[in-house]
């Protein structure tokens, strides 16, 4: 069975994945021409091959300018080469000289794979569980008494946000991430979805109910491996990337962490 806890708002399950992204983009923002606006293209033309670096399609100049032509920087013949360089999106055409040839942005990382470099640097890490009754010998809760499950203590690494930035390829990509809903197996074969990092219980509280993430266990442990309940909580994230004059979002799941907890009878305590 899956419980849905929703928070105060009107929520879906979020934005869907939206793919890797084009690697090659157009972006003449830093010559000031702003149209066309940054945005994905071919990454192969008639012109050549695109270079996000150079932002124009790559051609190796065919003769190659004699010593002395102005193209060369300065460098002679056989050191490095000549190359075109095409805006279409300007109309522009202008030689270029390299000691390597450029980058061809076709056979570089996505959108997608730097995102995942800026995700890698976030250290994203399931949450610290918090829940009543809390774990541990002589901790015991009661059957039909309401359970509360939190999020202890989070932080930007596990619930968010958080943004951090990462460069590959010729390729700048921001991103941020957010914990969309925690995912709760309270190991009774229940499954409740929490919109919320929950609300830490406090004795003053008493027998209500959580306001945003609780359940009620219906039976007692006793009959459960070690005679606990394997509470599970699994974050889910979204994740918001741009760049490159795209944008998109990747879903990520599976940090998760479990505890122990013991449920018991009412009458078999007061014996």
């Amino acid at each position: 069975m899956v419980v849905e806890v929703p928070s105060n708002e009107n929520v879906d399950d979020g934005p869907k994945d939206t793919g890797s992204g084009q690697s090659c983009y157009w972006d003449g923002t830093k010559q000031g021409i702003t149209k066309p606006p940054p945005g994905p293209v071919p990454c192969t033309s008639e012109y050549g091959y695109w270079s996000n670096t150079y932002r124009c399609y790559i051609r190796l100049l065919d003769p190659q300018p004699p010593a002395g032509d102005p193209a060369w920087e300065g460098h002679e013949p056989g050191d490095g080469a000549v190359y075109d360089c095409y805006q279409p999106q300007a109309h522009l055409l202008i030689h270029i000289w390299a000691d390597n040839p450029p980058e061809n942005s076709g056979t570089g990382p996505s959108p997608r794979d730097v995102a995942q470099l800026a995700i890698d640097d976030m250290a994203l890490r399931a949450i610290d569980v918090g829940i009543t009754p809390e774990p541990g010998v002589n901790r015991i809760g009661l059957v039909g008494m309401p359970v509360w499950m939190w999020a202890a203590n989070p932080d930007d690494h596990t619930y968010g946000p958080i943004t951090a930035t990462a460069t590959a390829g010729g390729i700048t990509i921001t991103a941020t991430a957010n914990v969309q809903k925690v995912t709760w197996q309270m190991g009774d074969g229940t499954t409740v979805e929490c919109r919320t990092a929950g609300t830490p219980y406090k004795a003053a509280y008493g027998k209500k109910p959580s306001p945003d993430c609780g359940h009620v266990y219906t039976k007692s442990s006793a009959g459960e491996p070690g005679g606990t309940y394997t509470v599970t909580a699994t974050s889910s994230w979204v994740i918001t990337w741009e760049g490159a004059g795209q944008t998109g979002t990747i879903r990520l799941d599976g940090l998760q962490r479990s505890v122990e907890i013991t449920i018991g009878e009412a009458q078999v305590l007061v014996e």
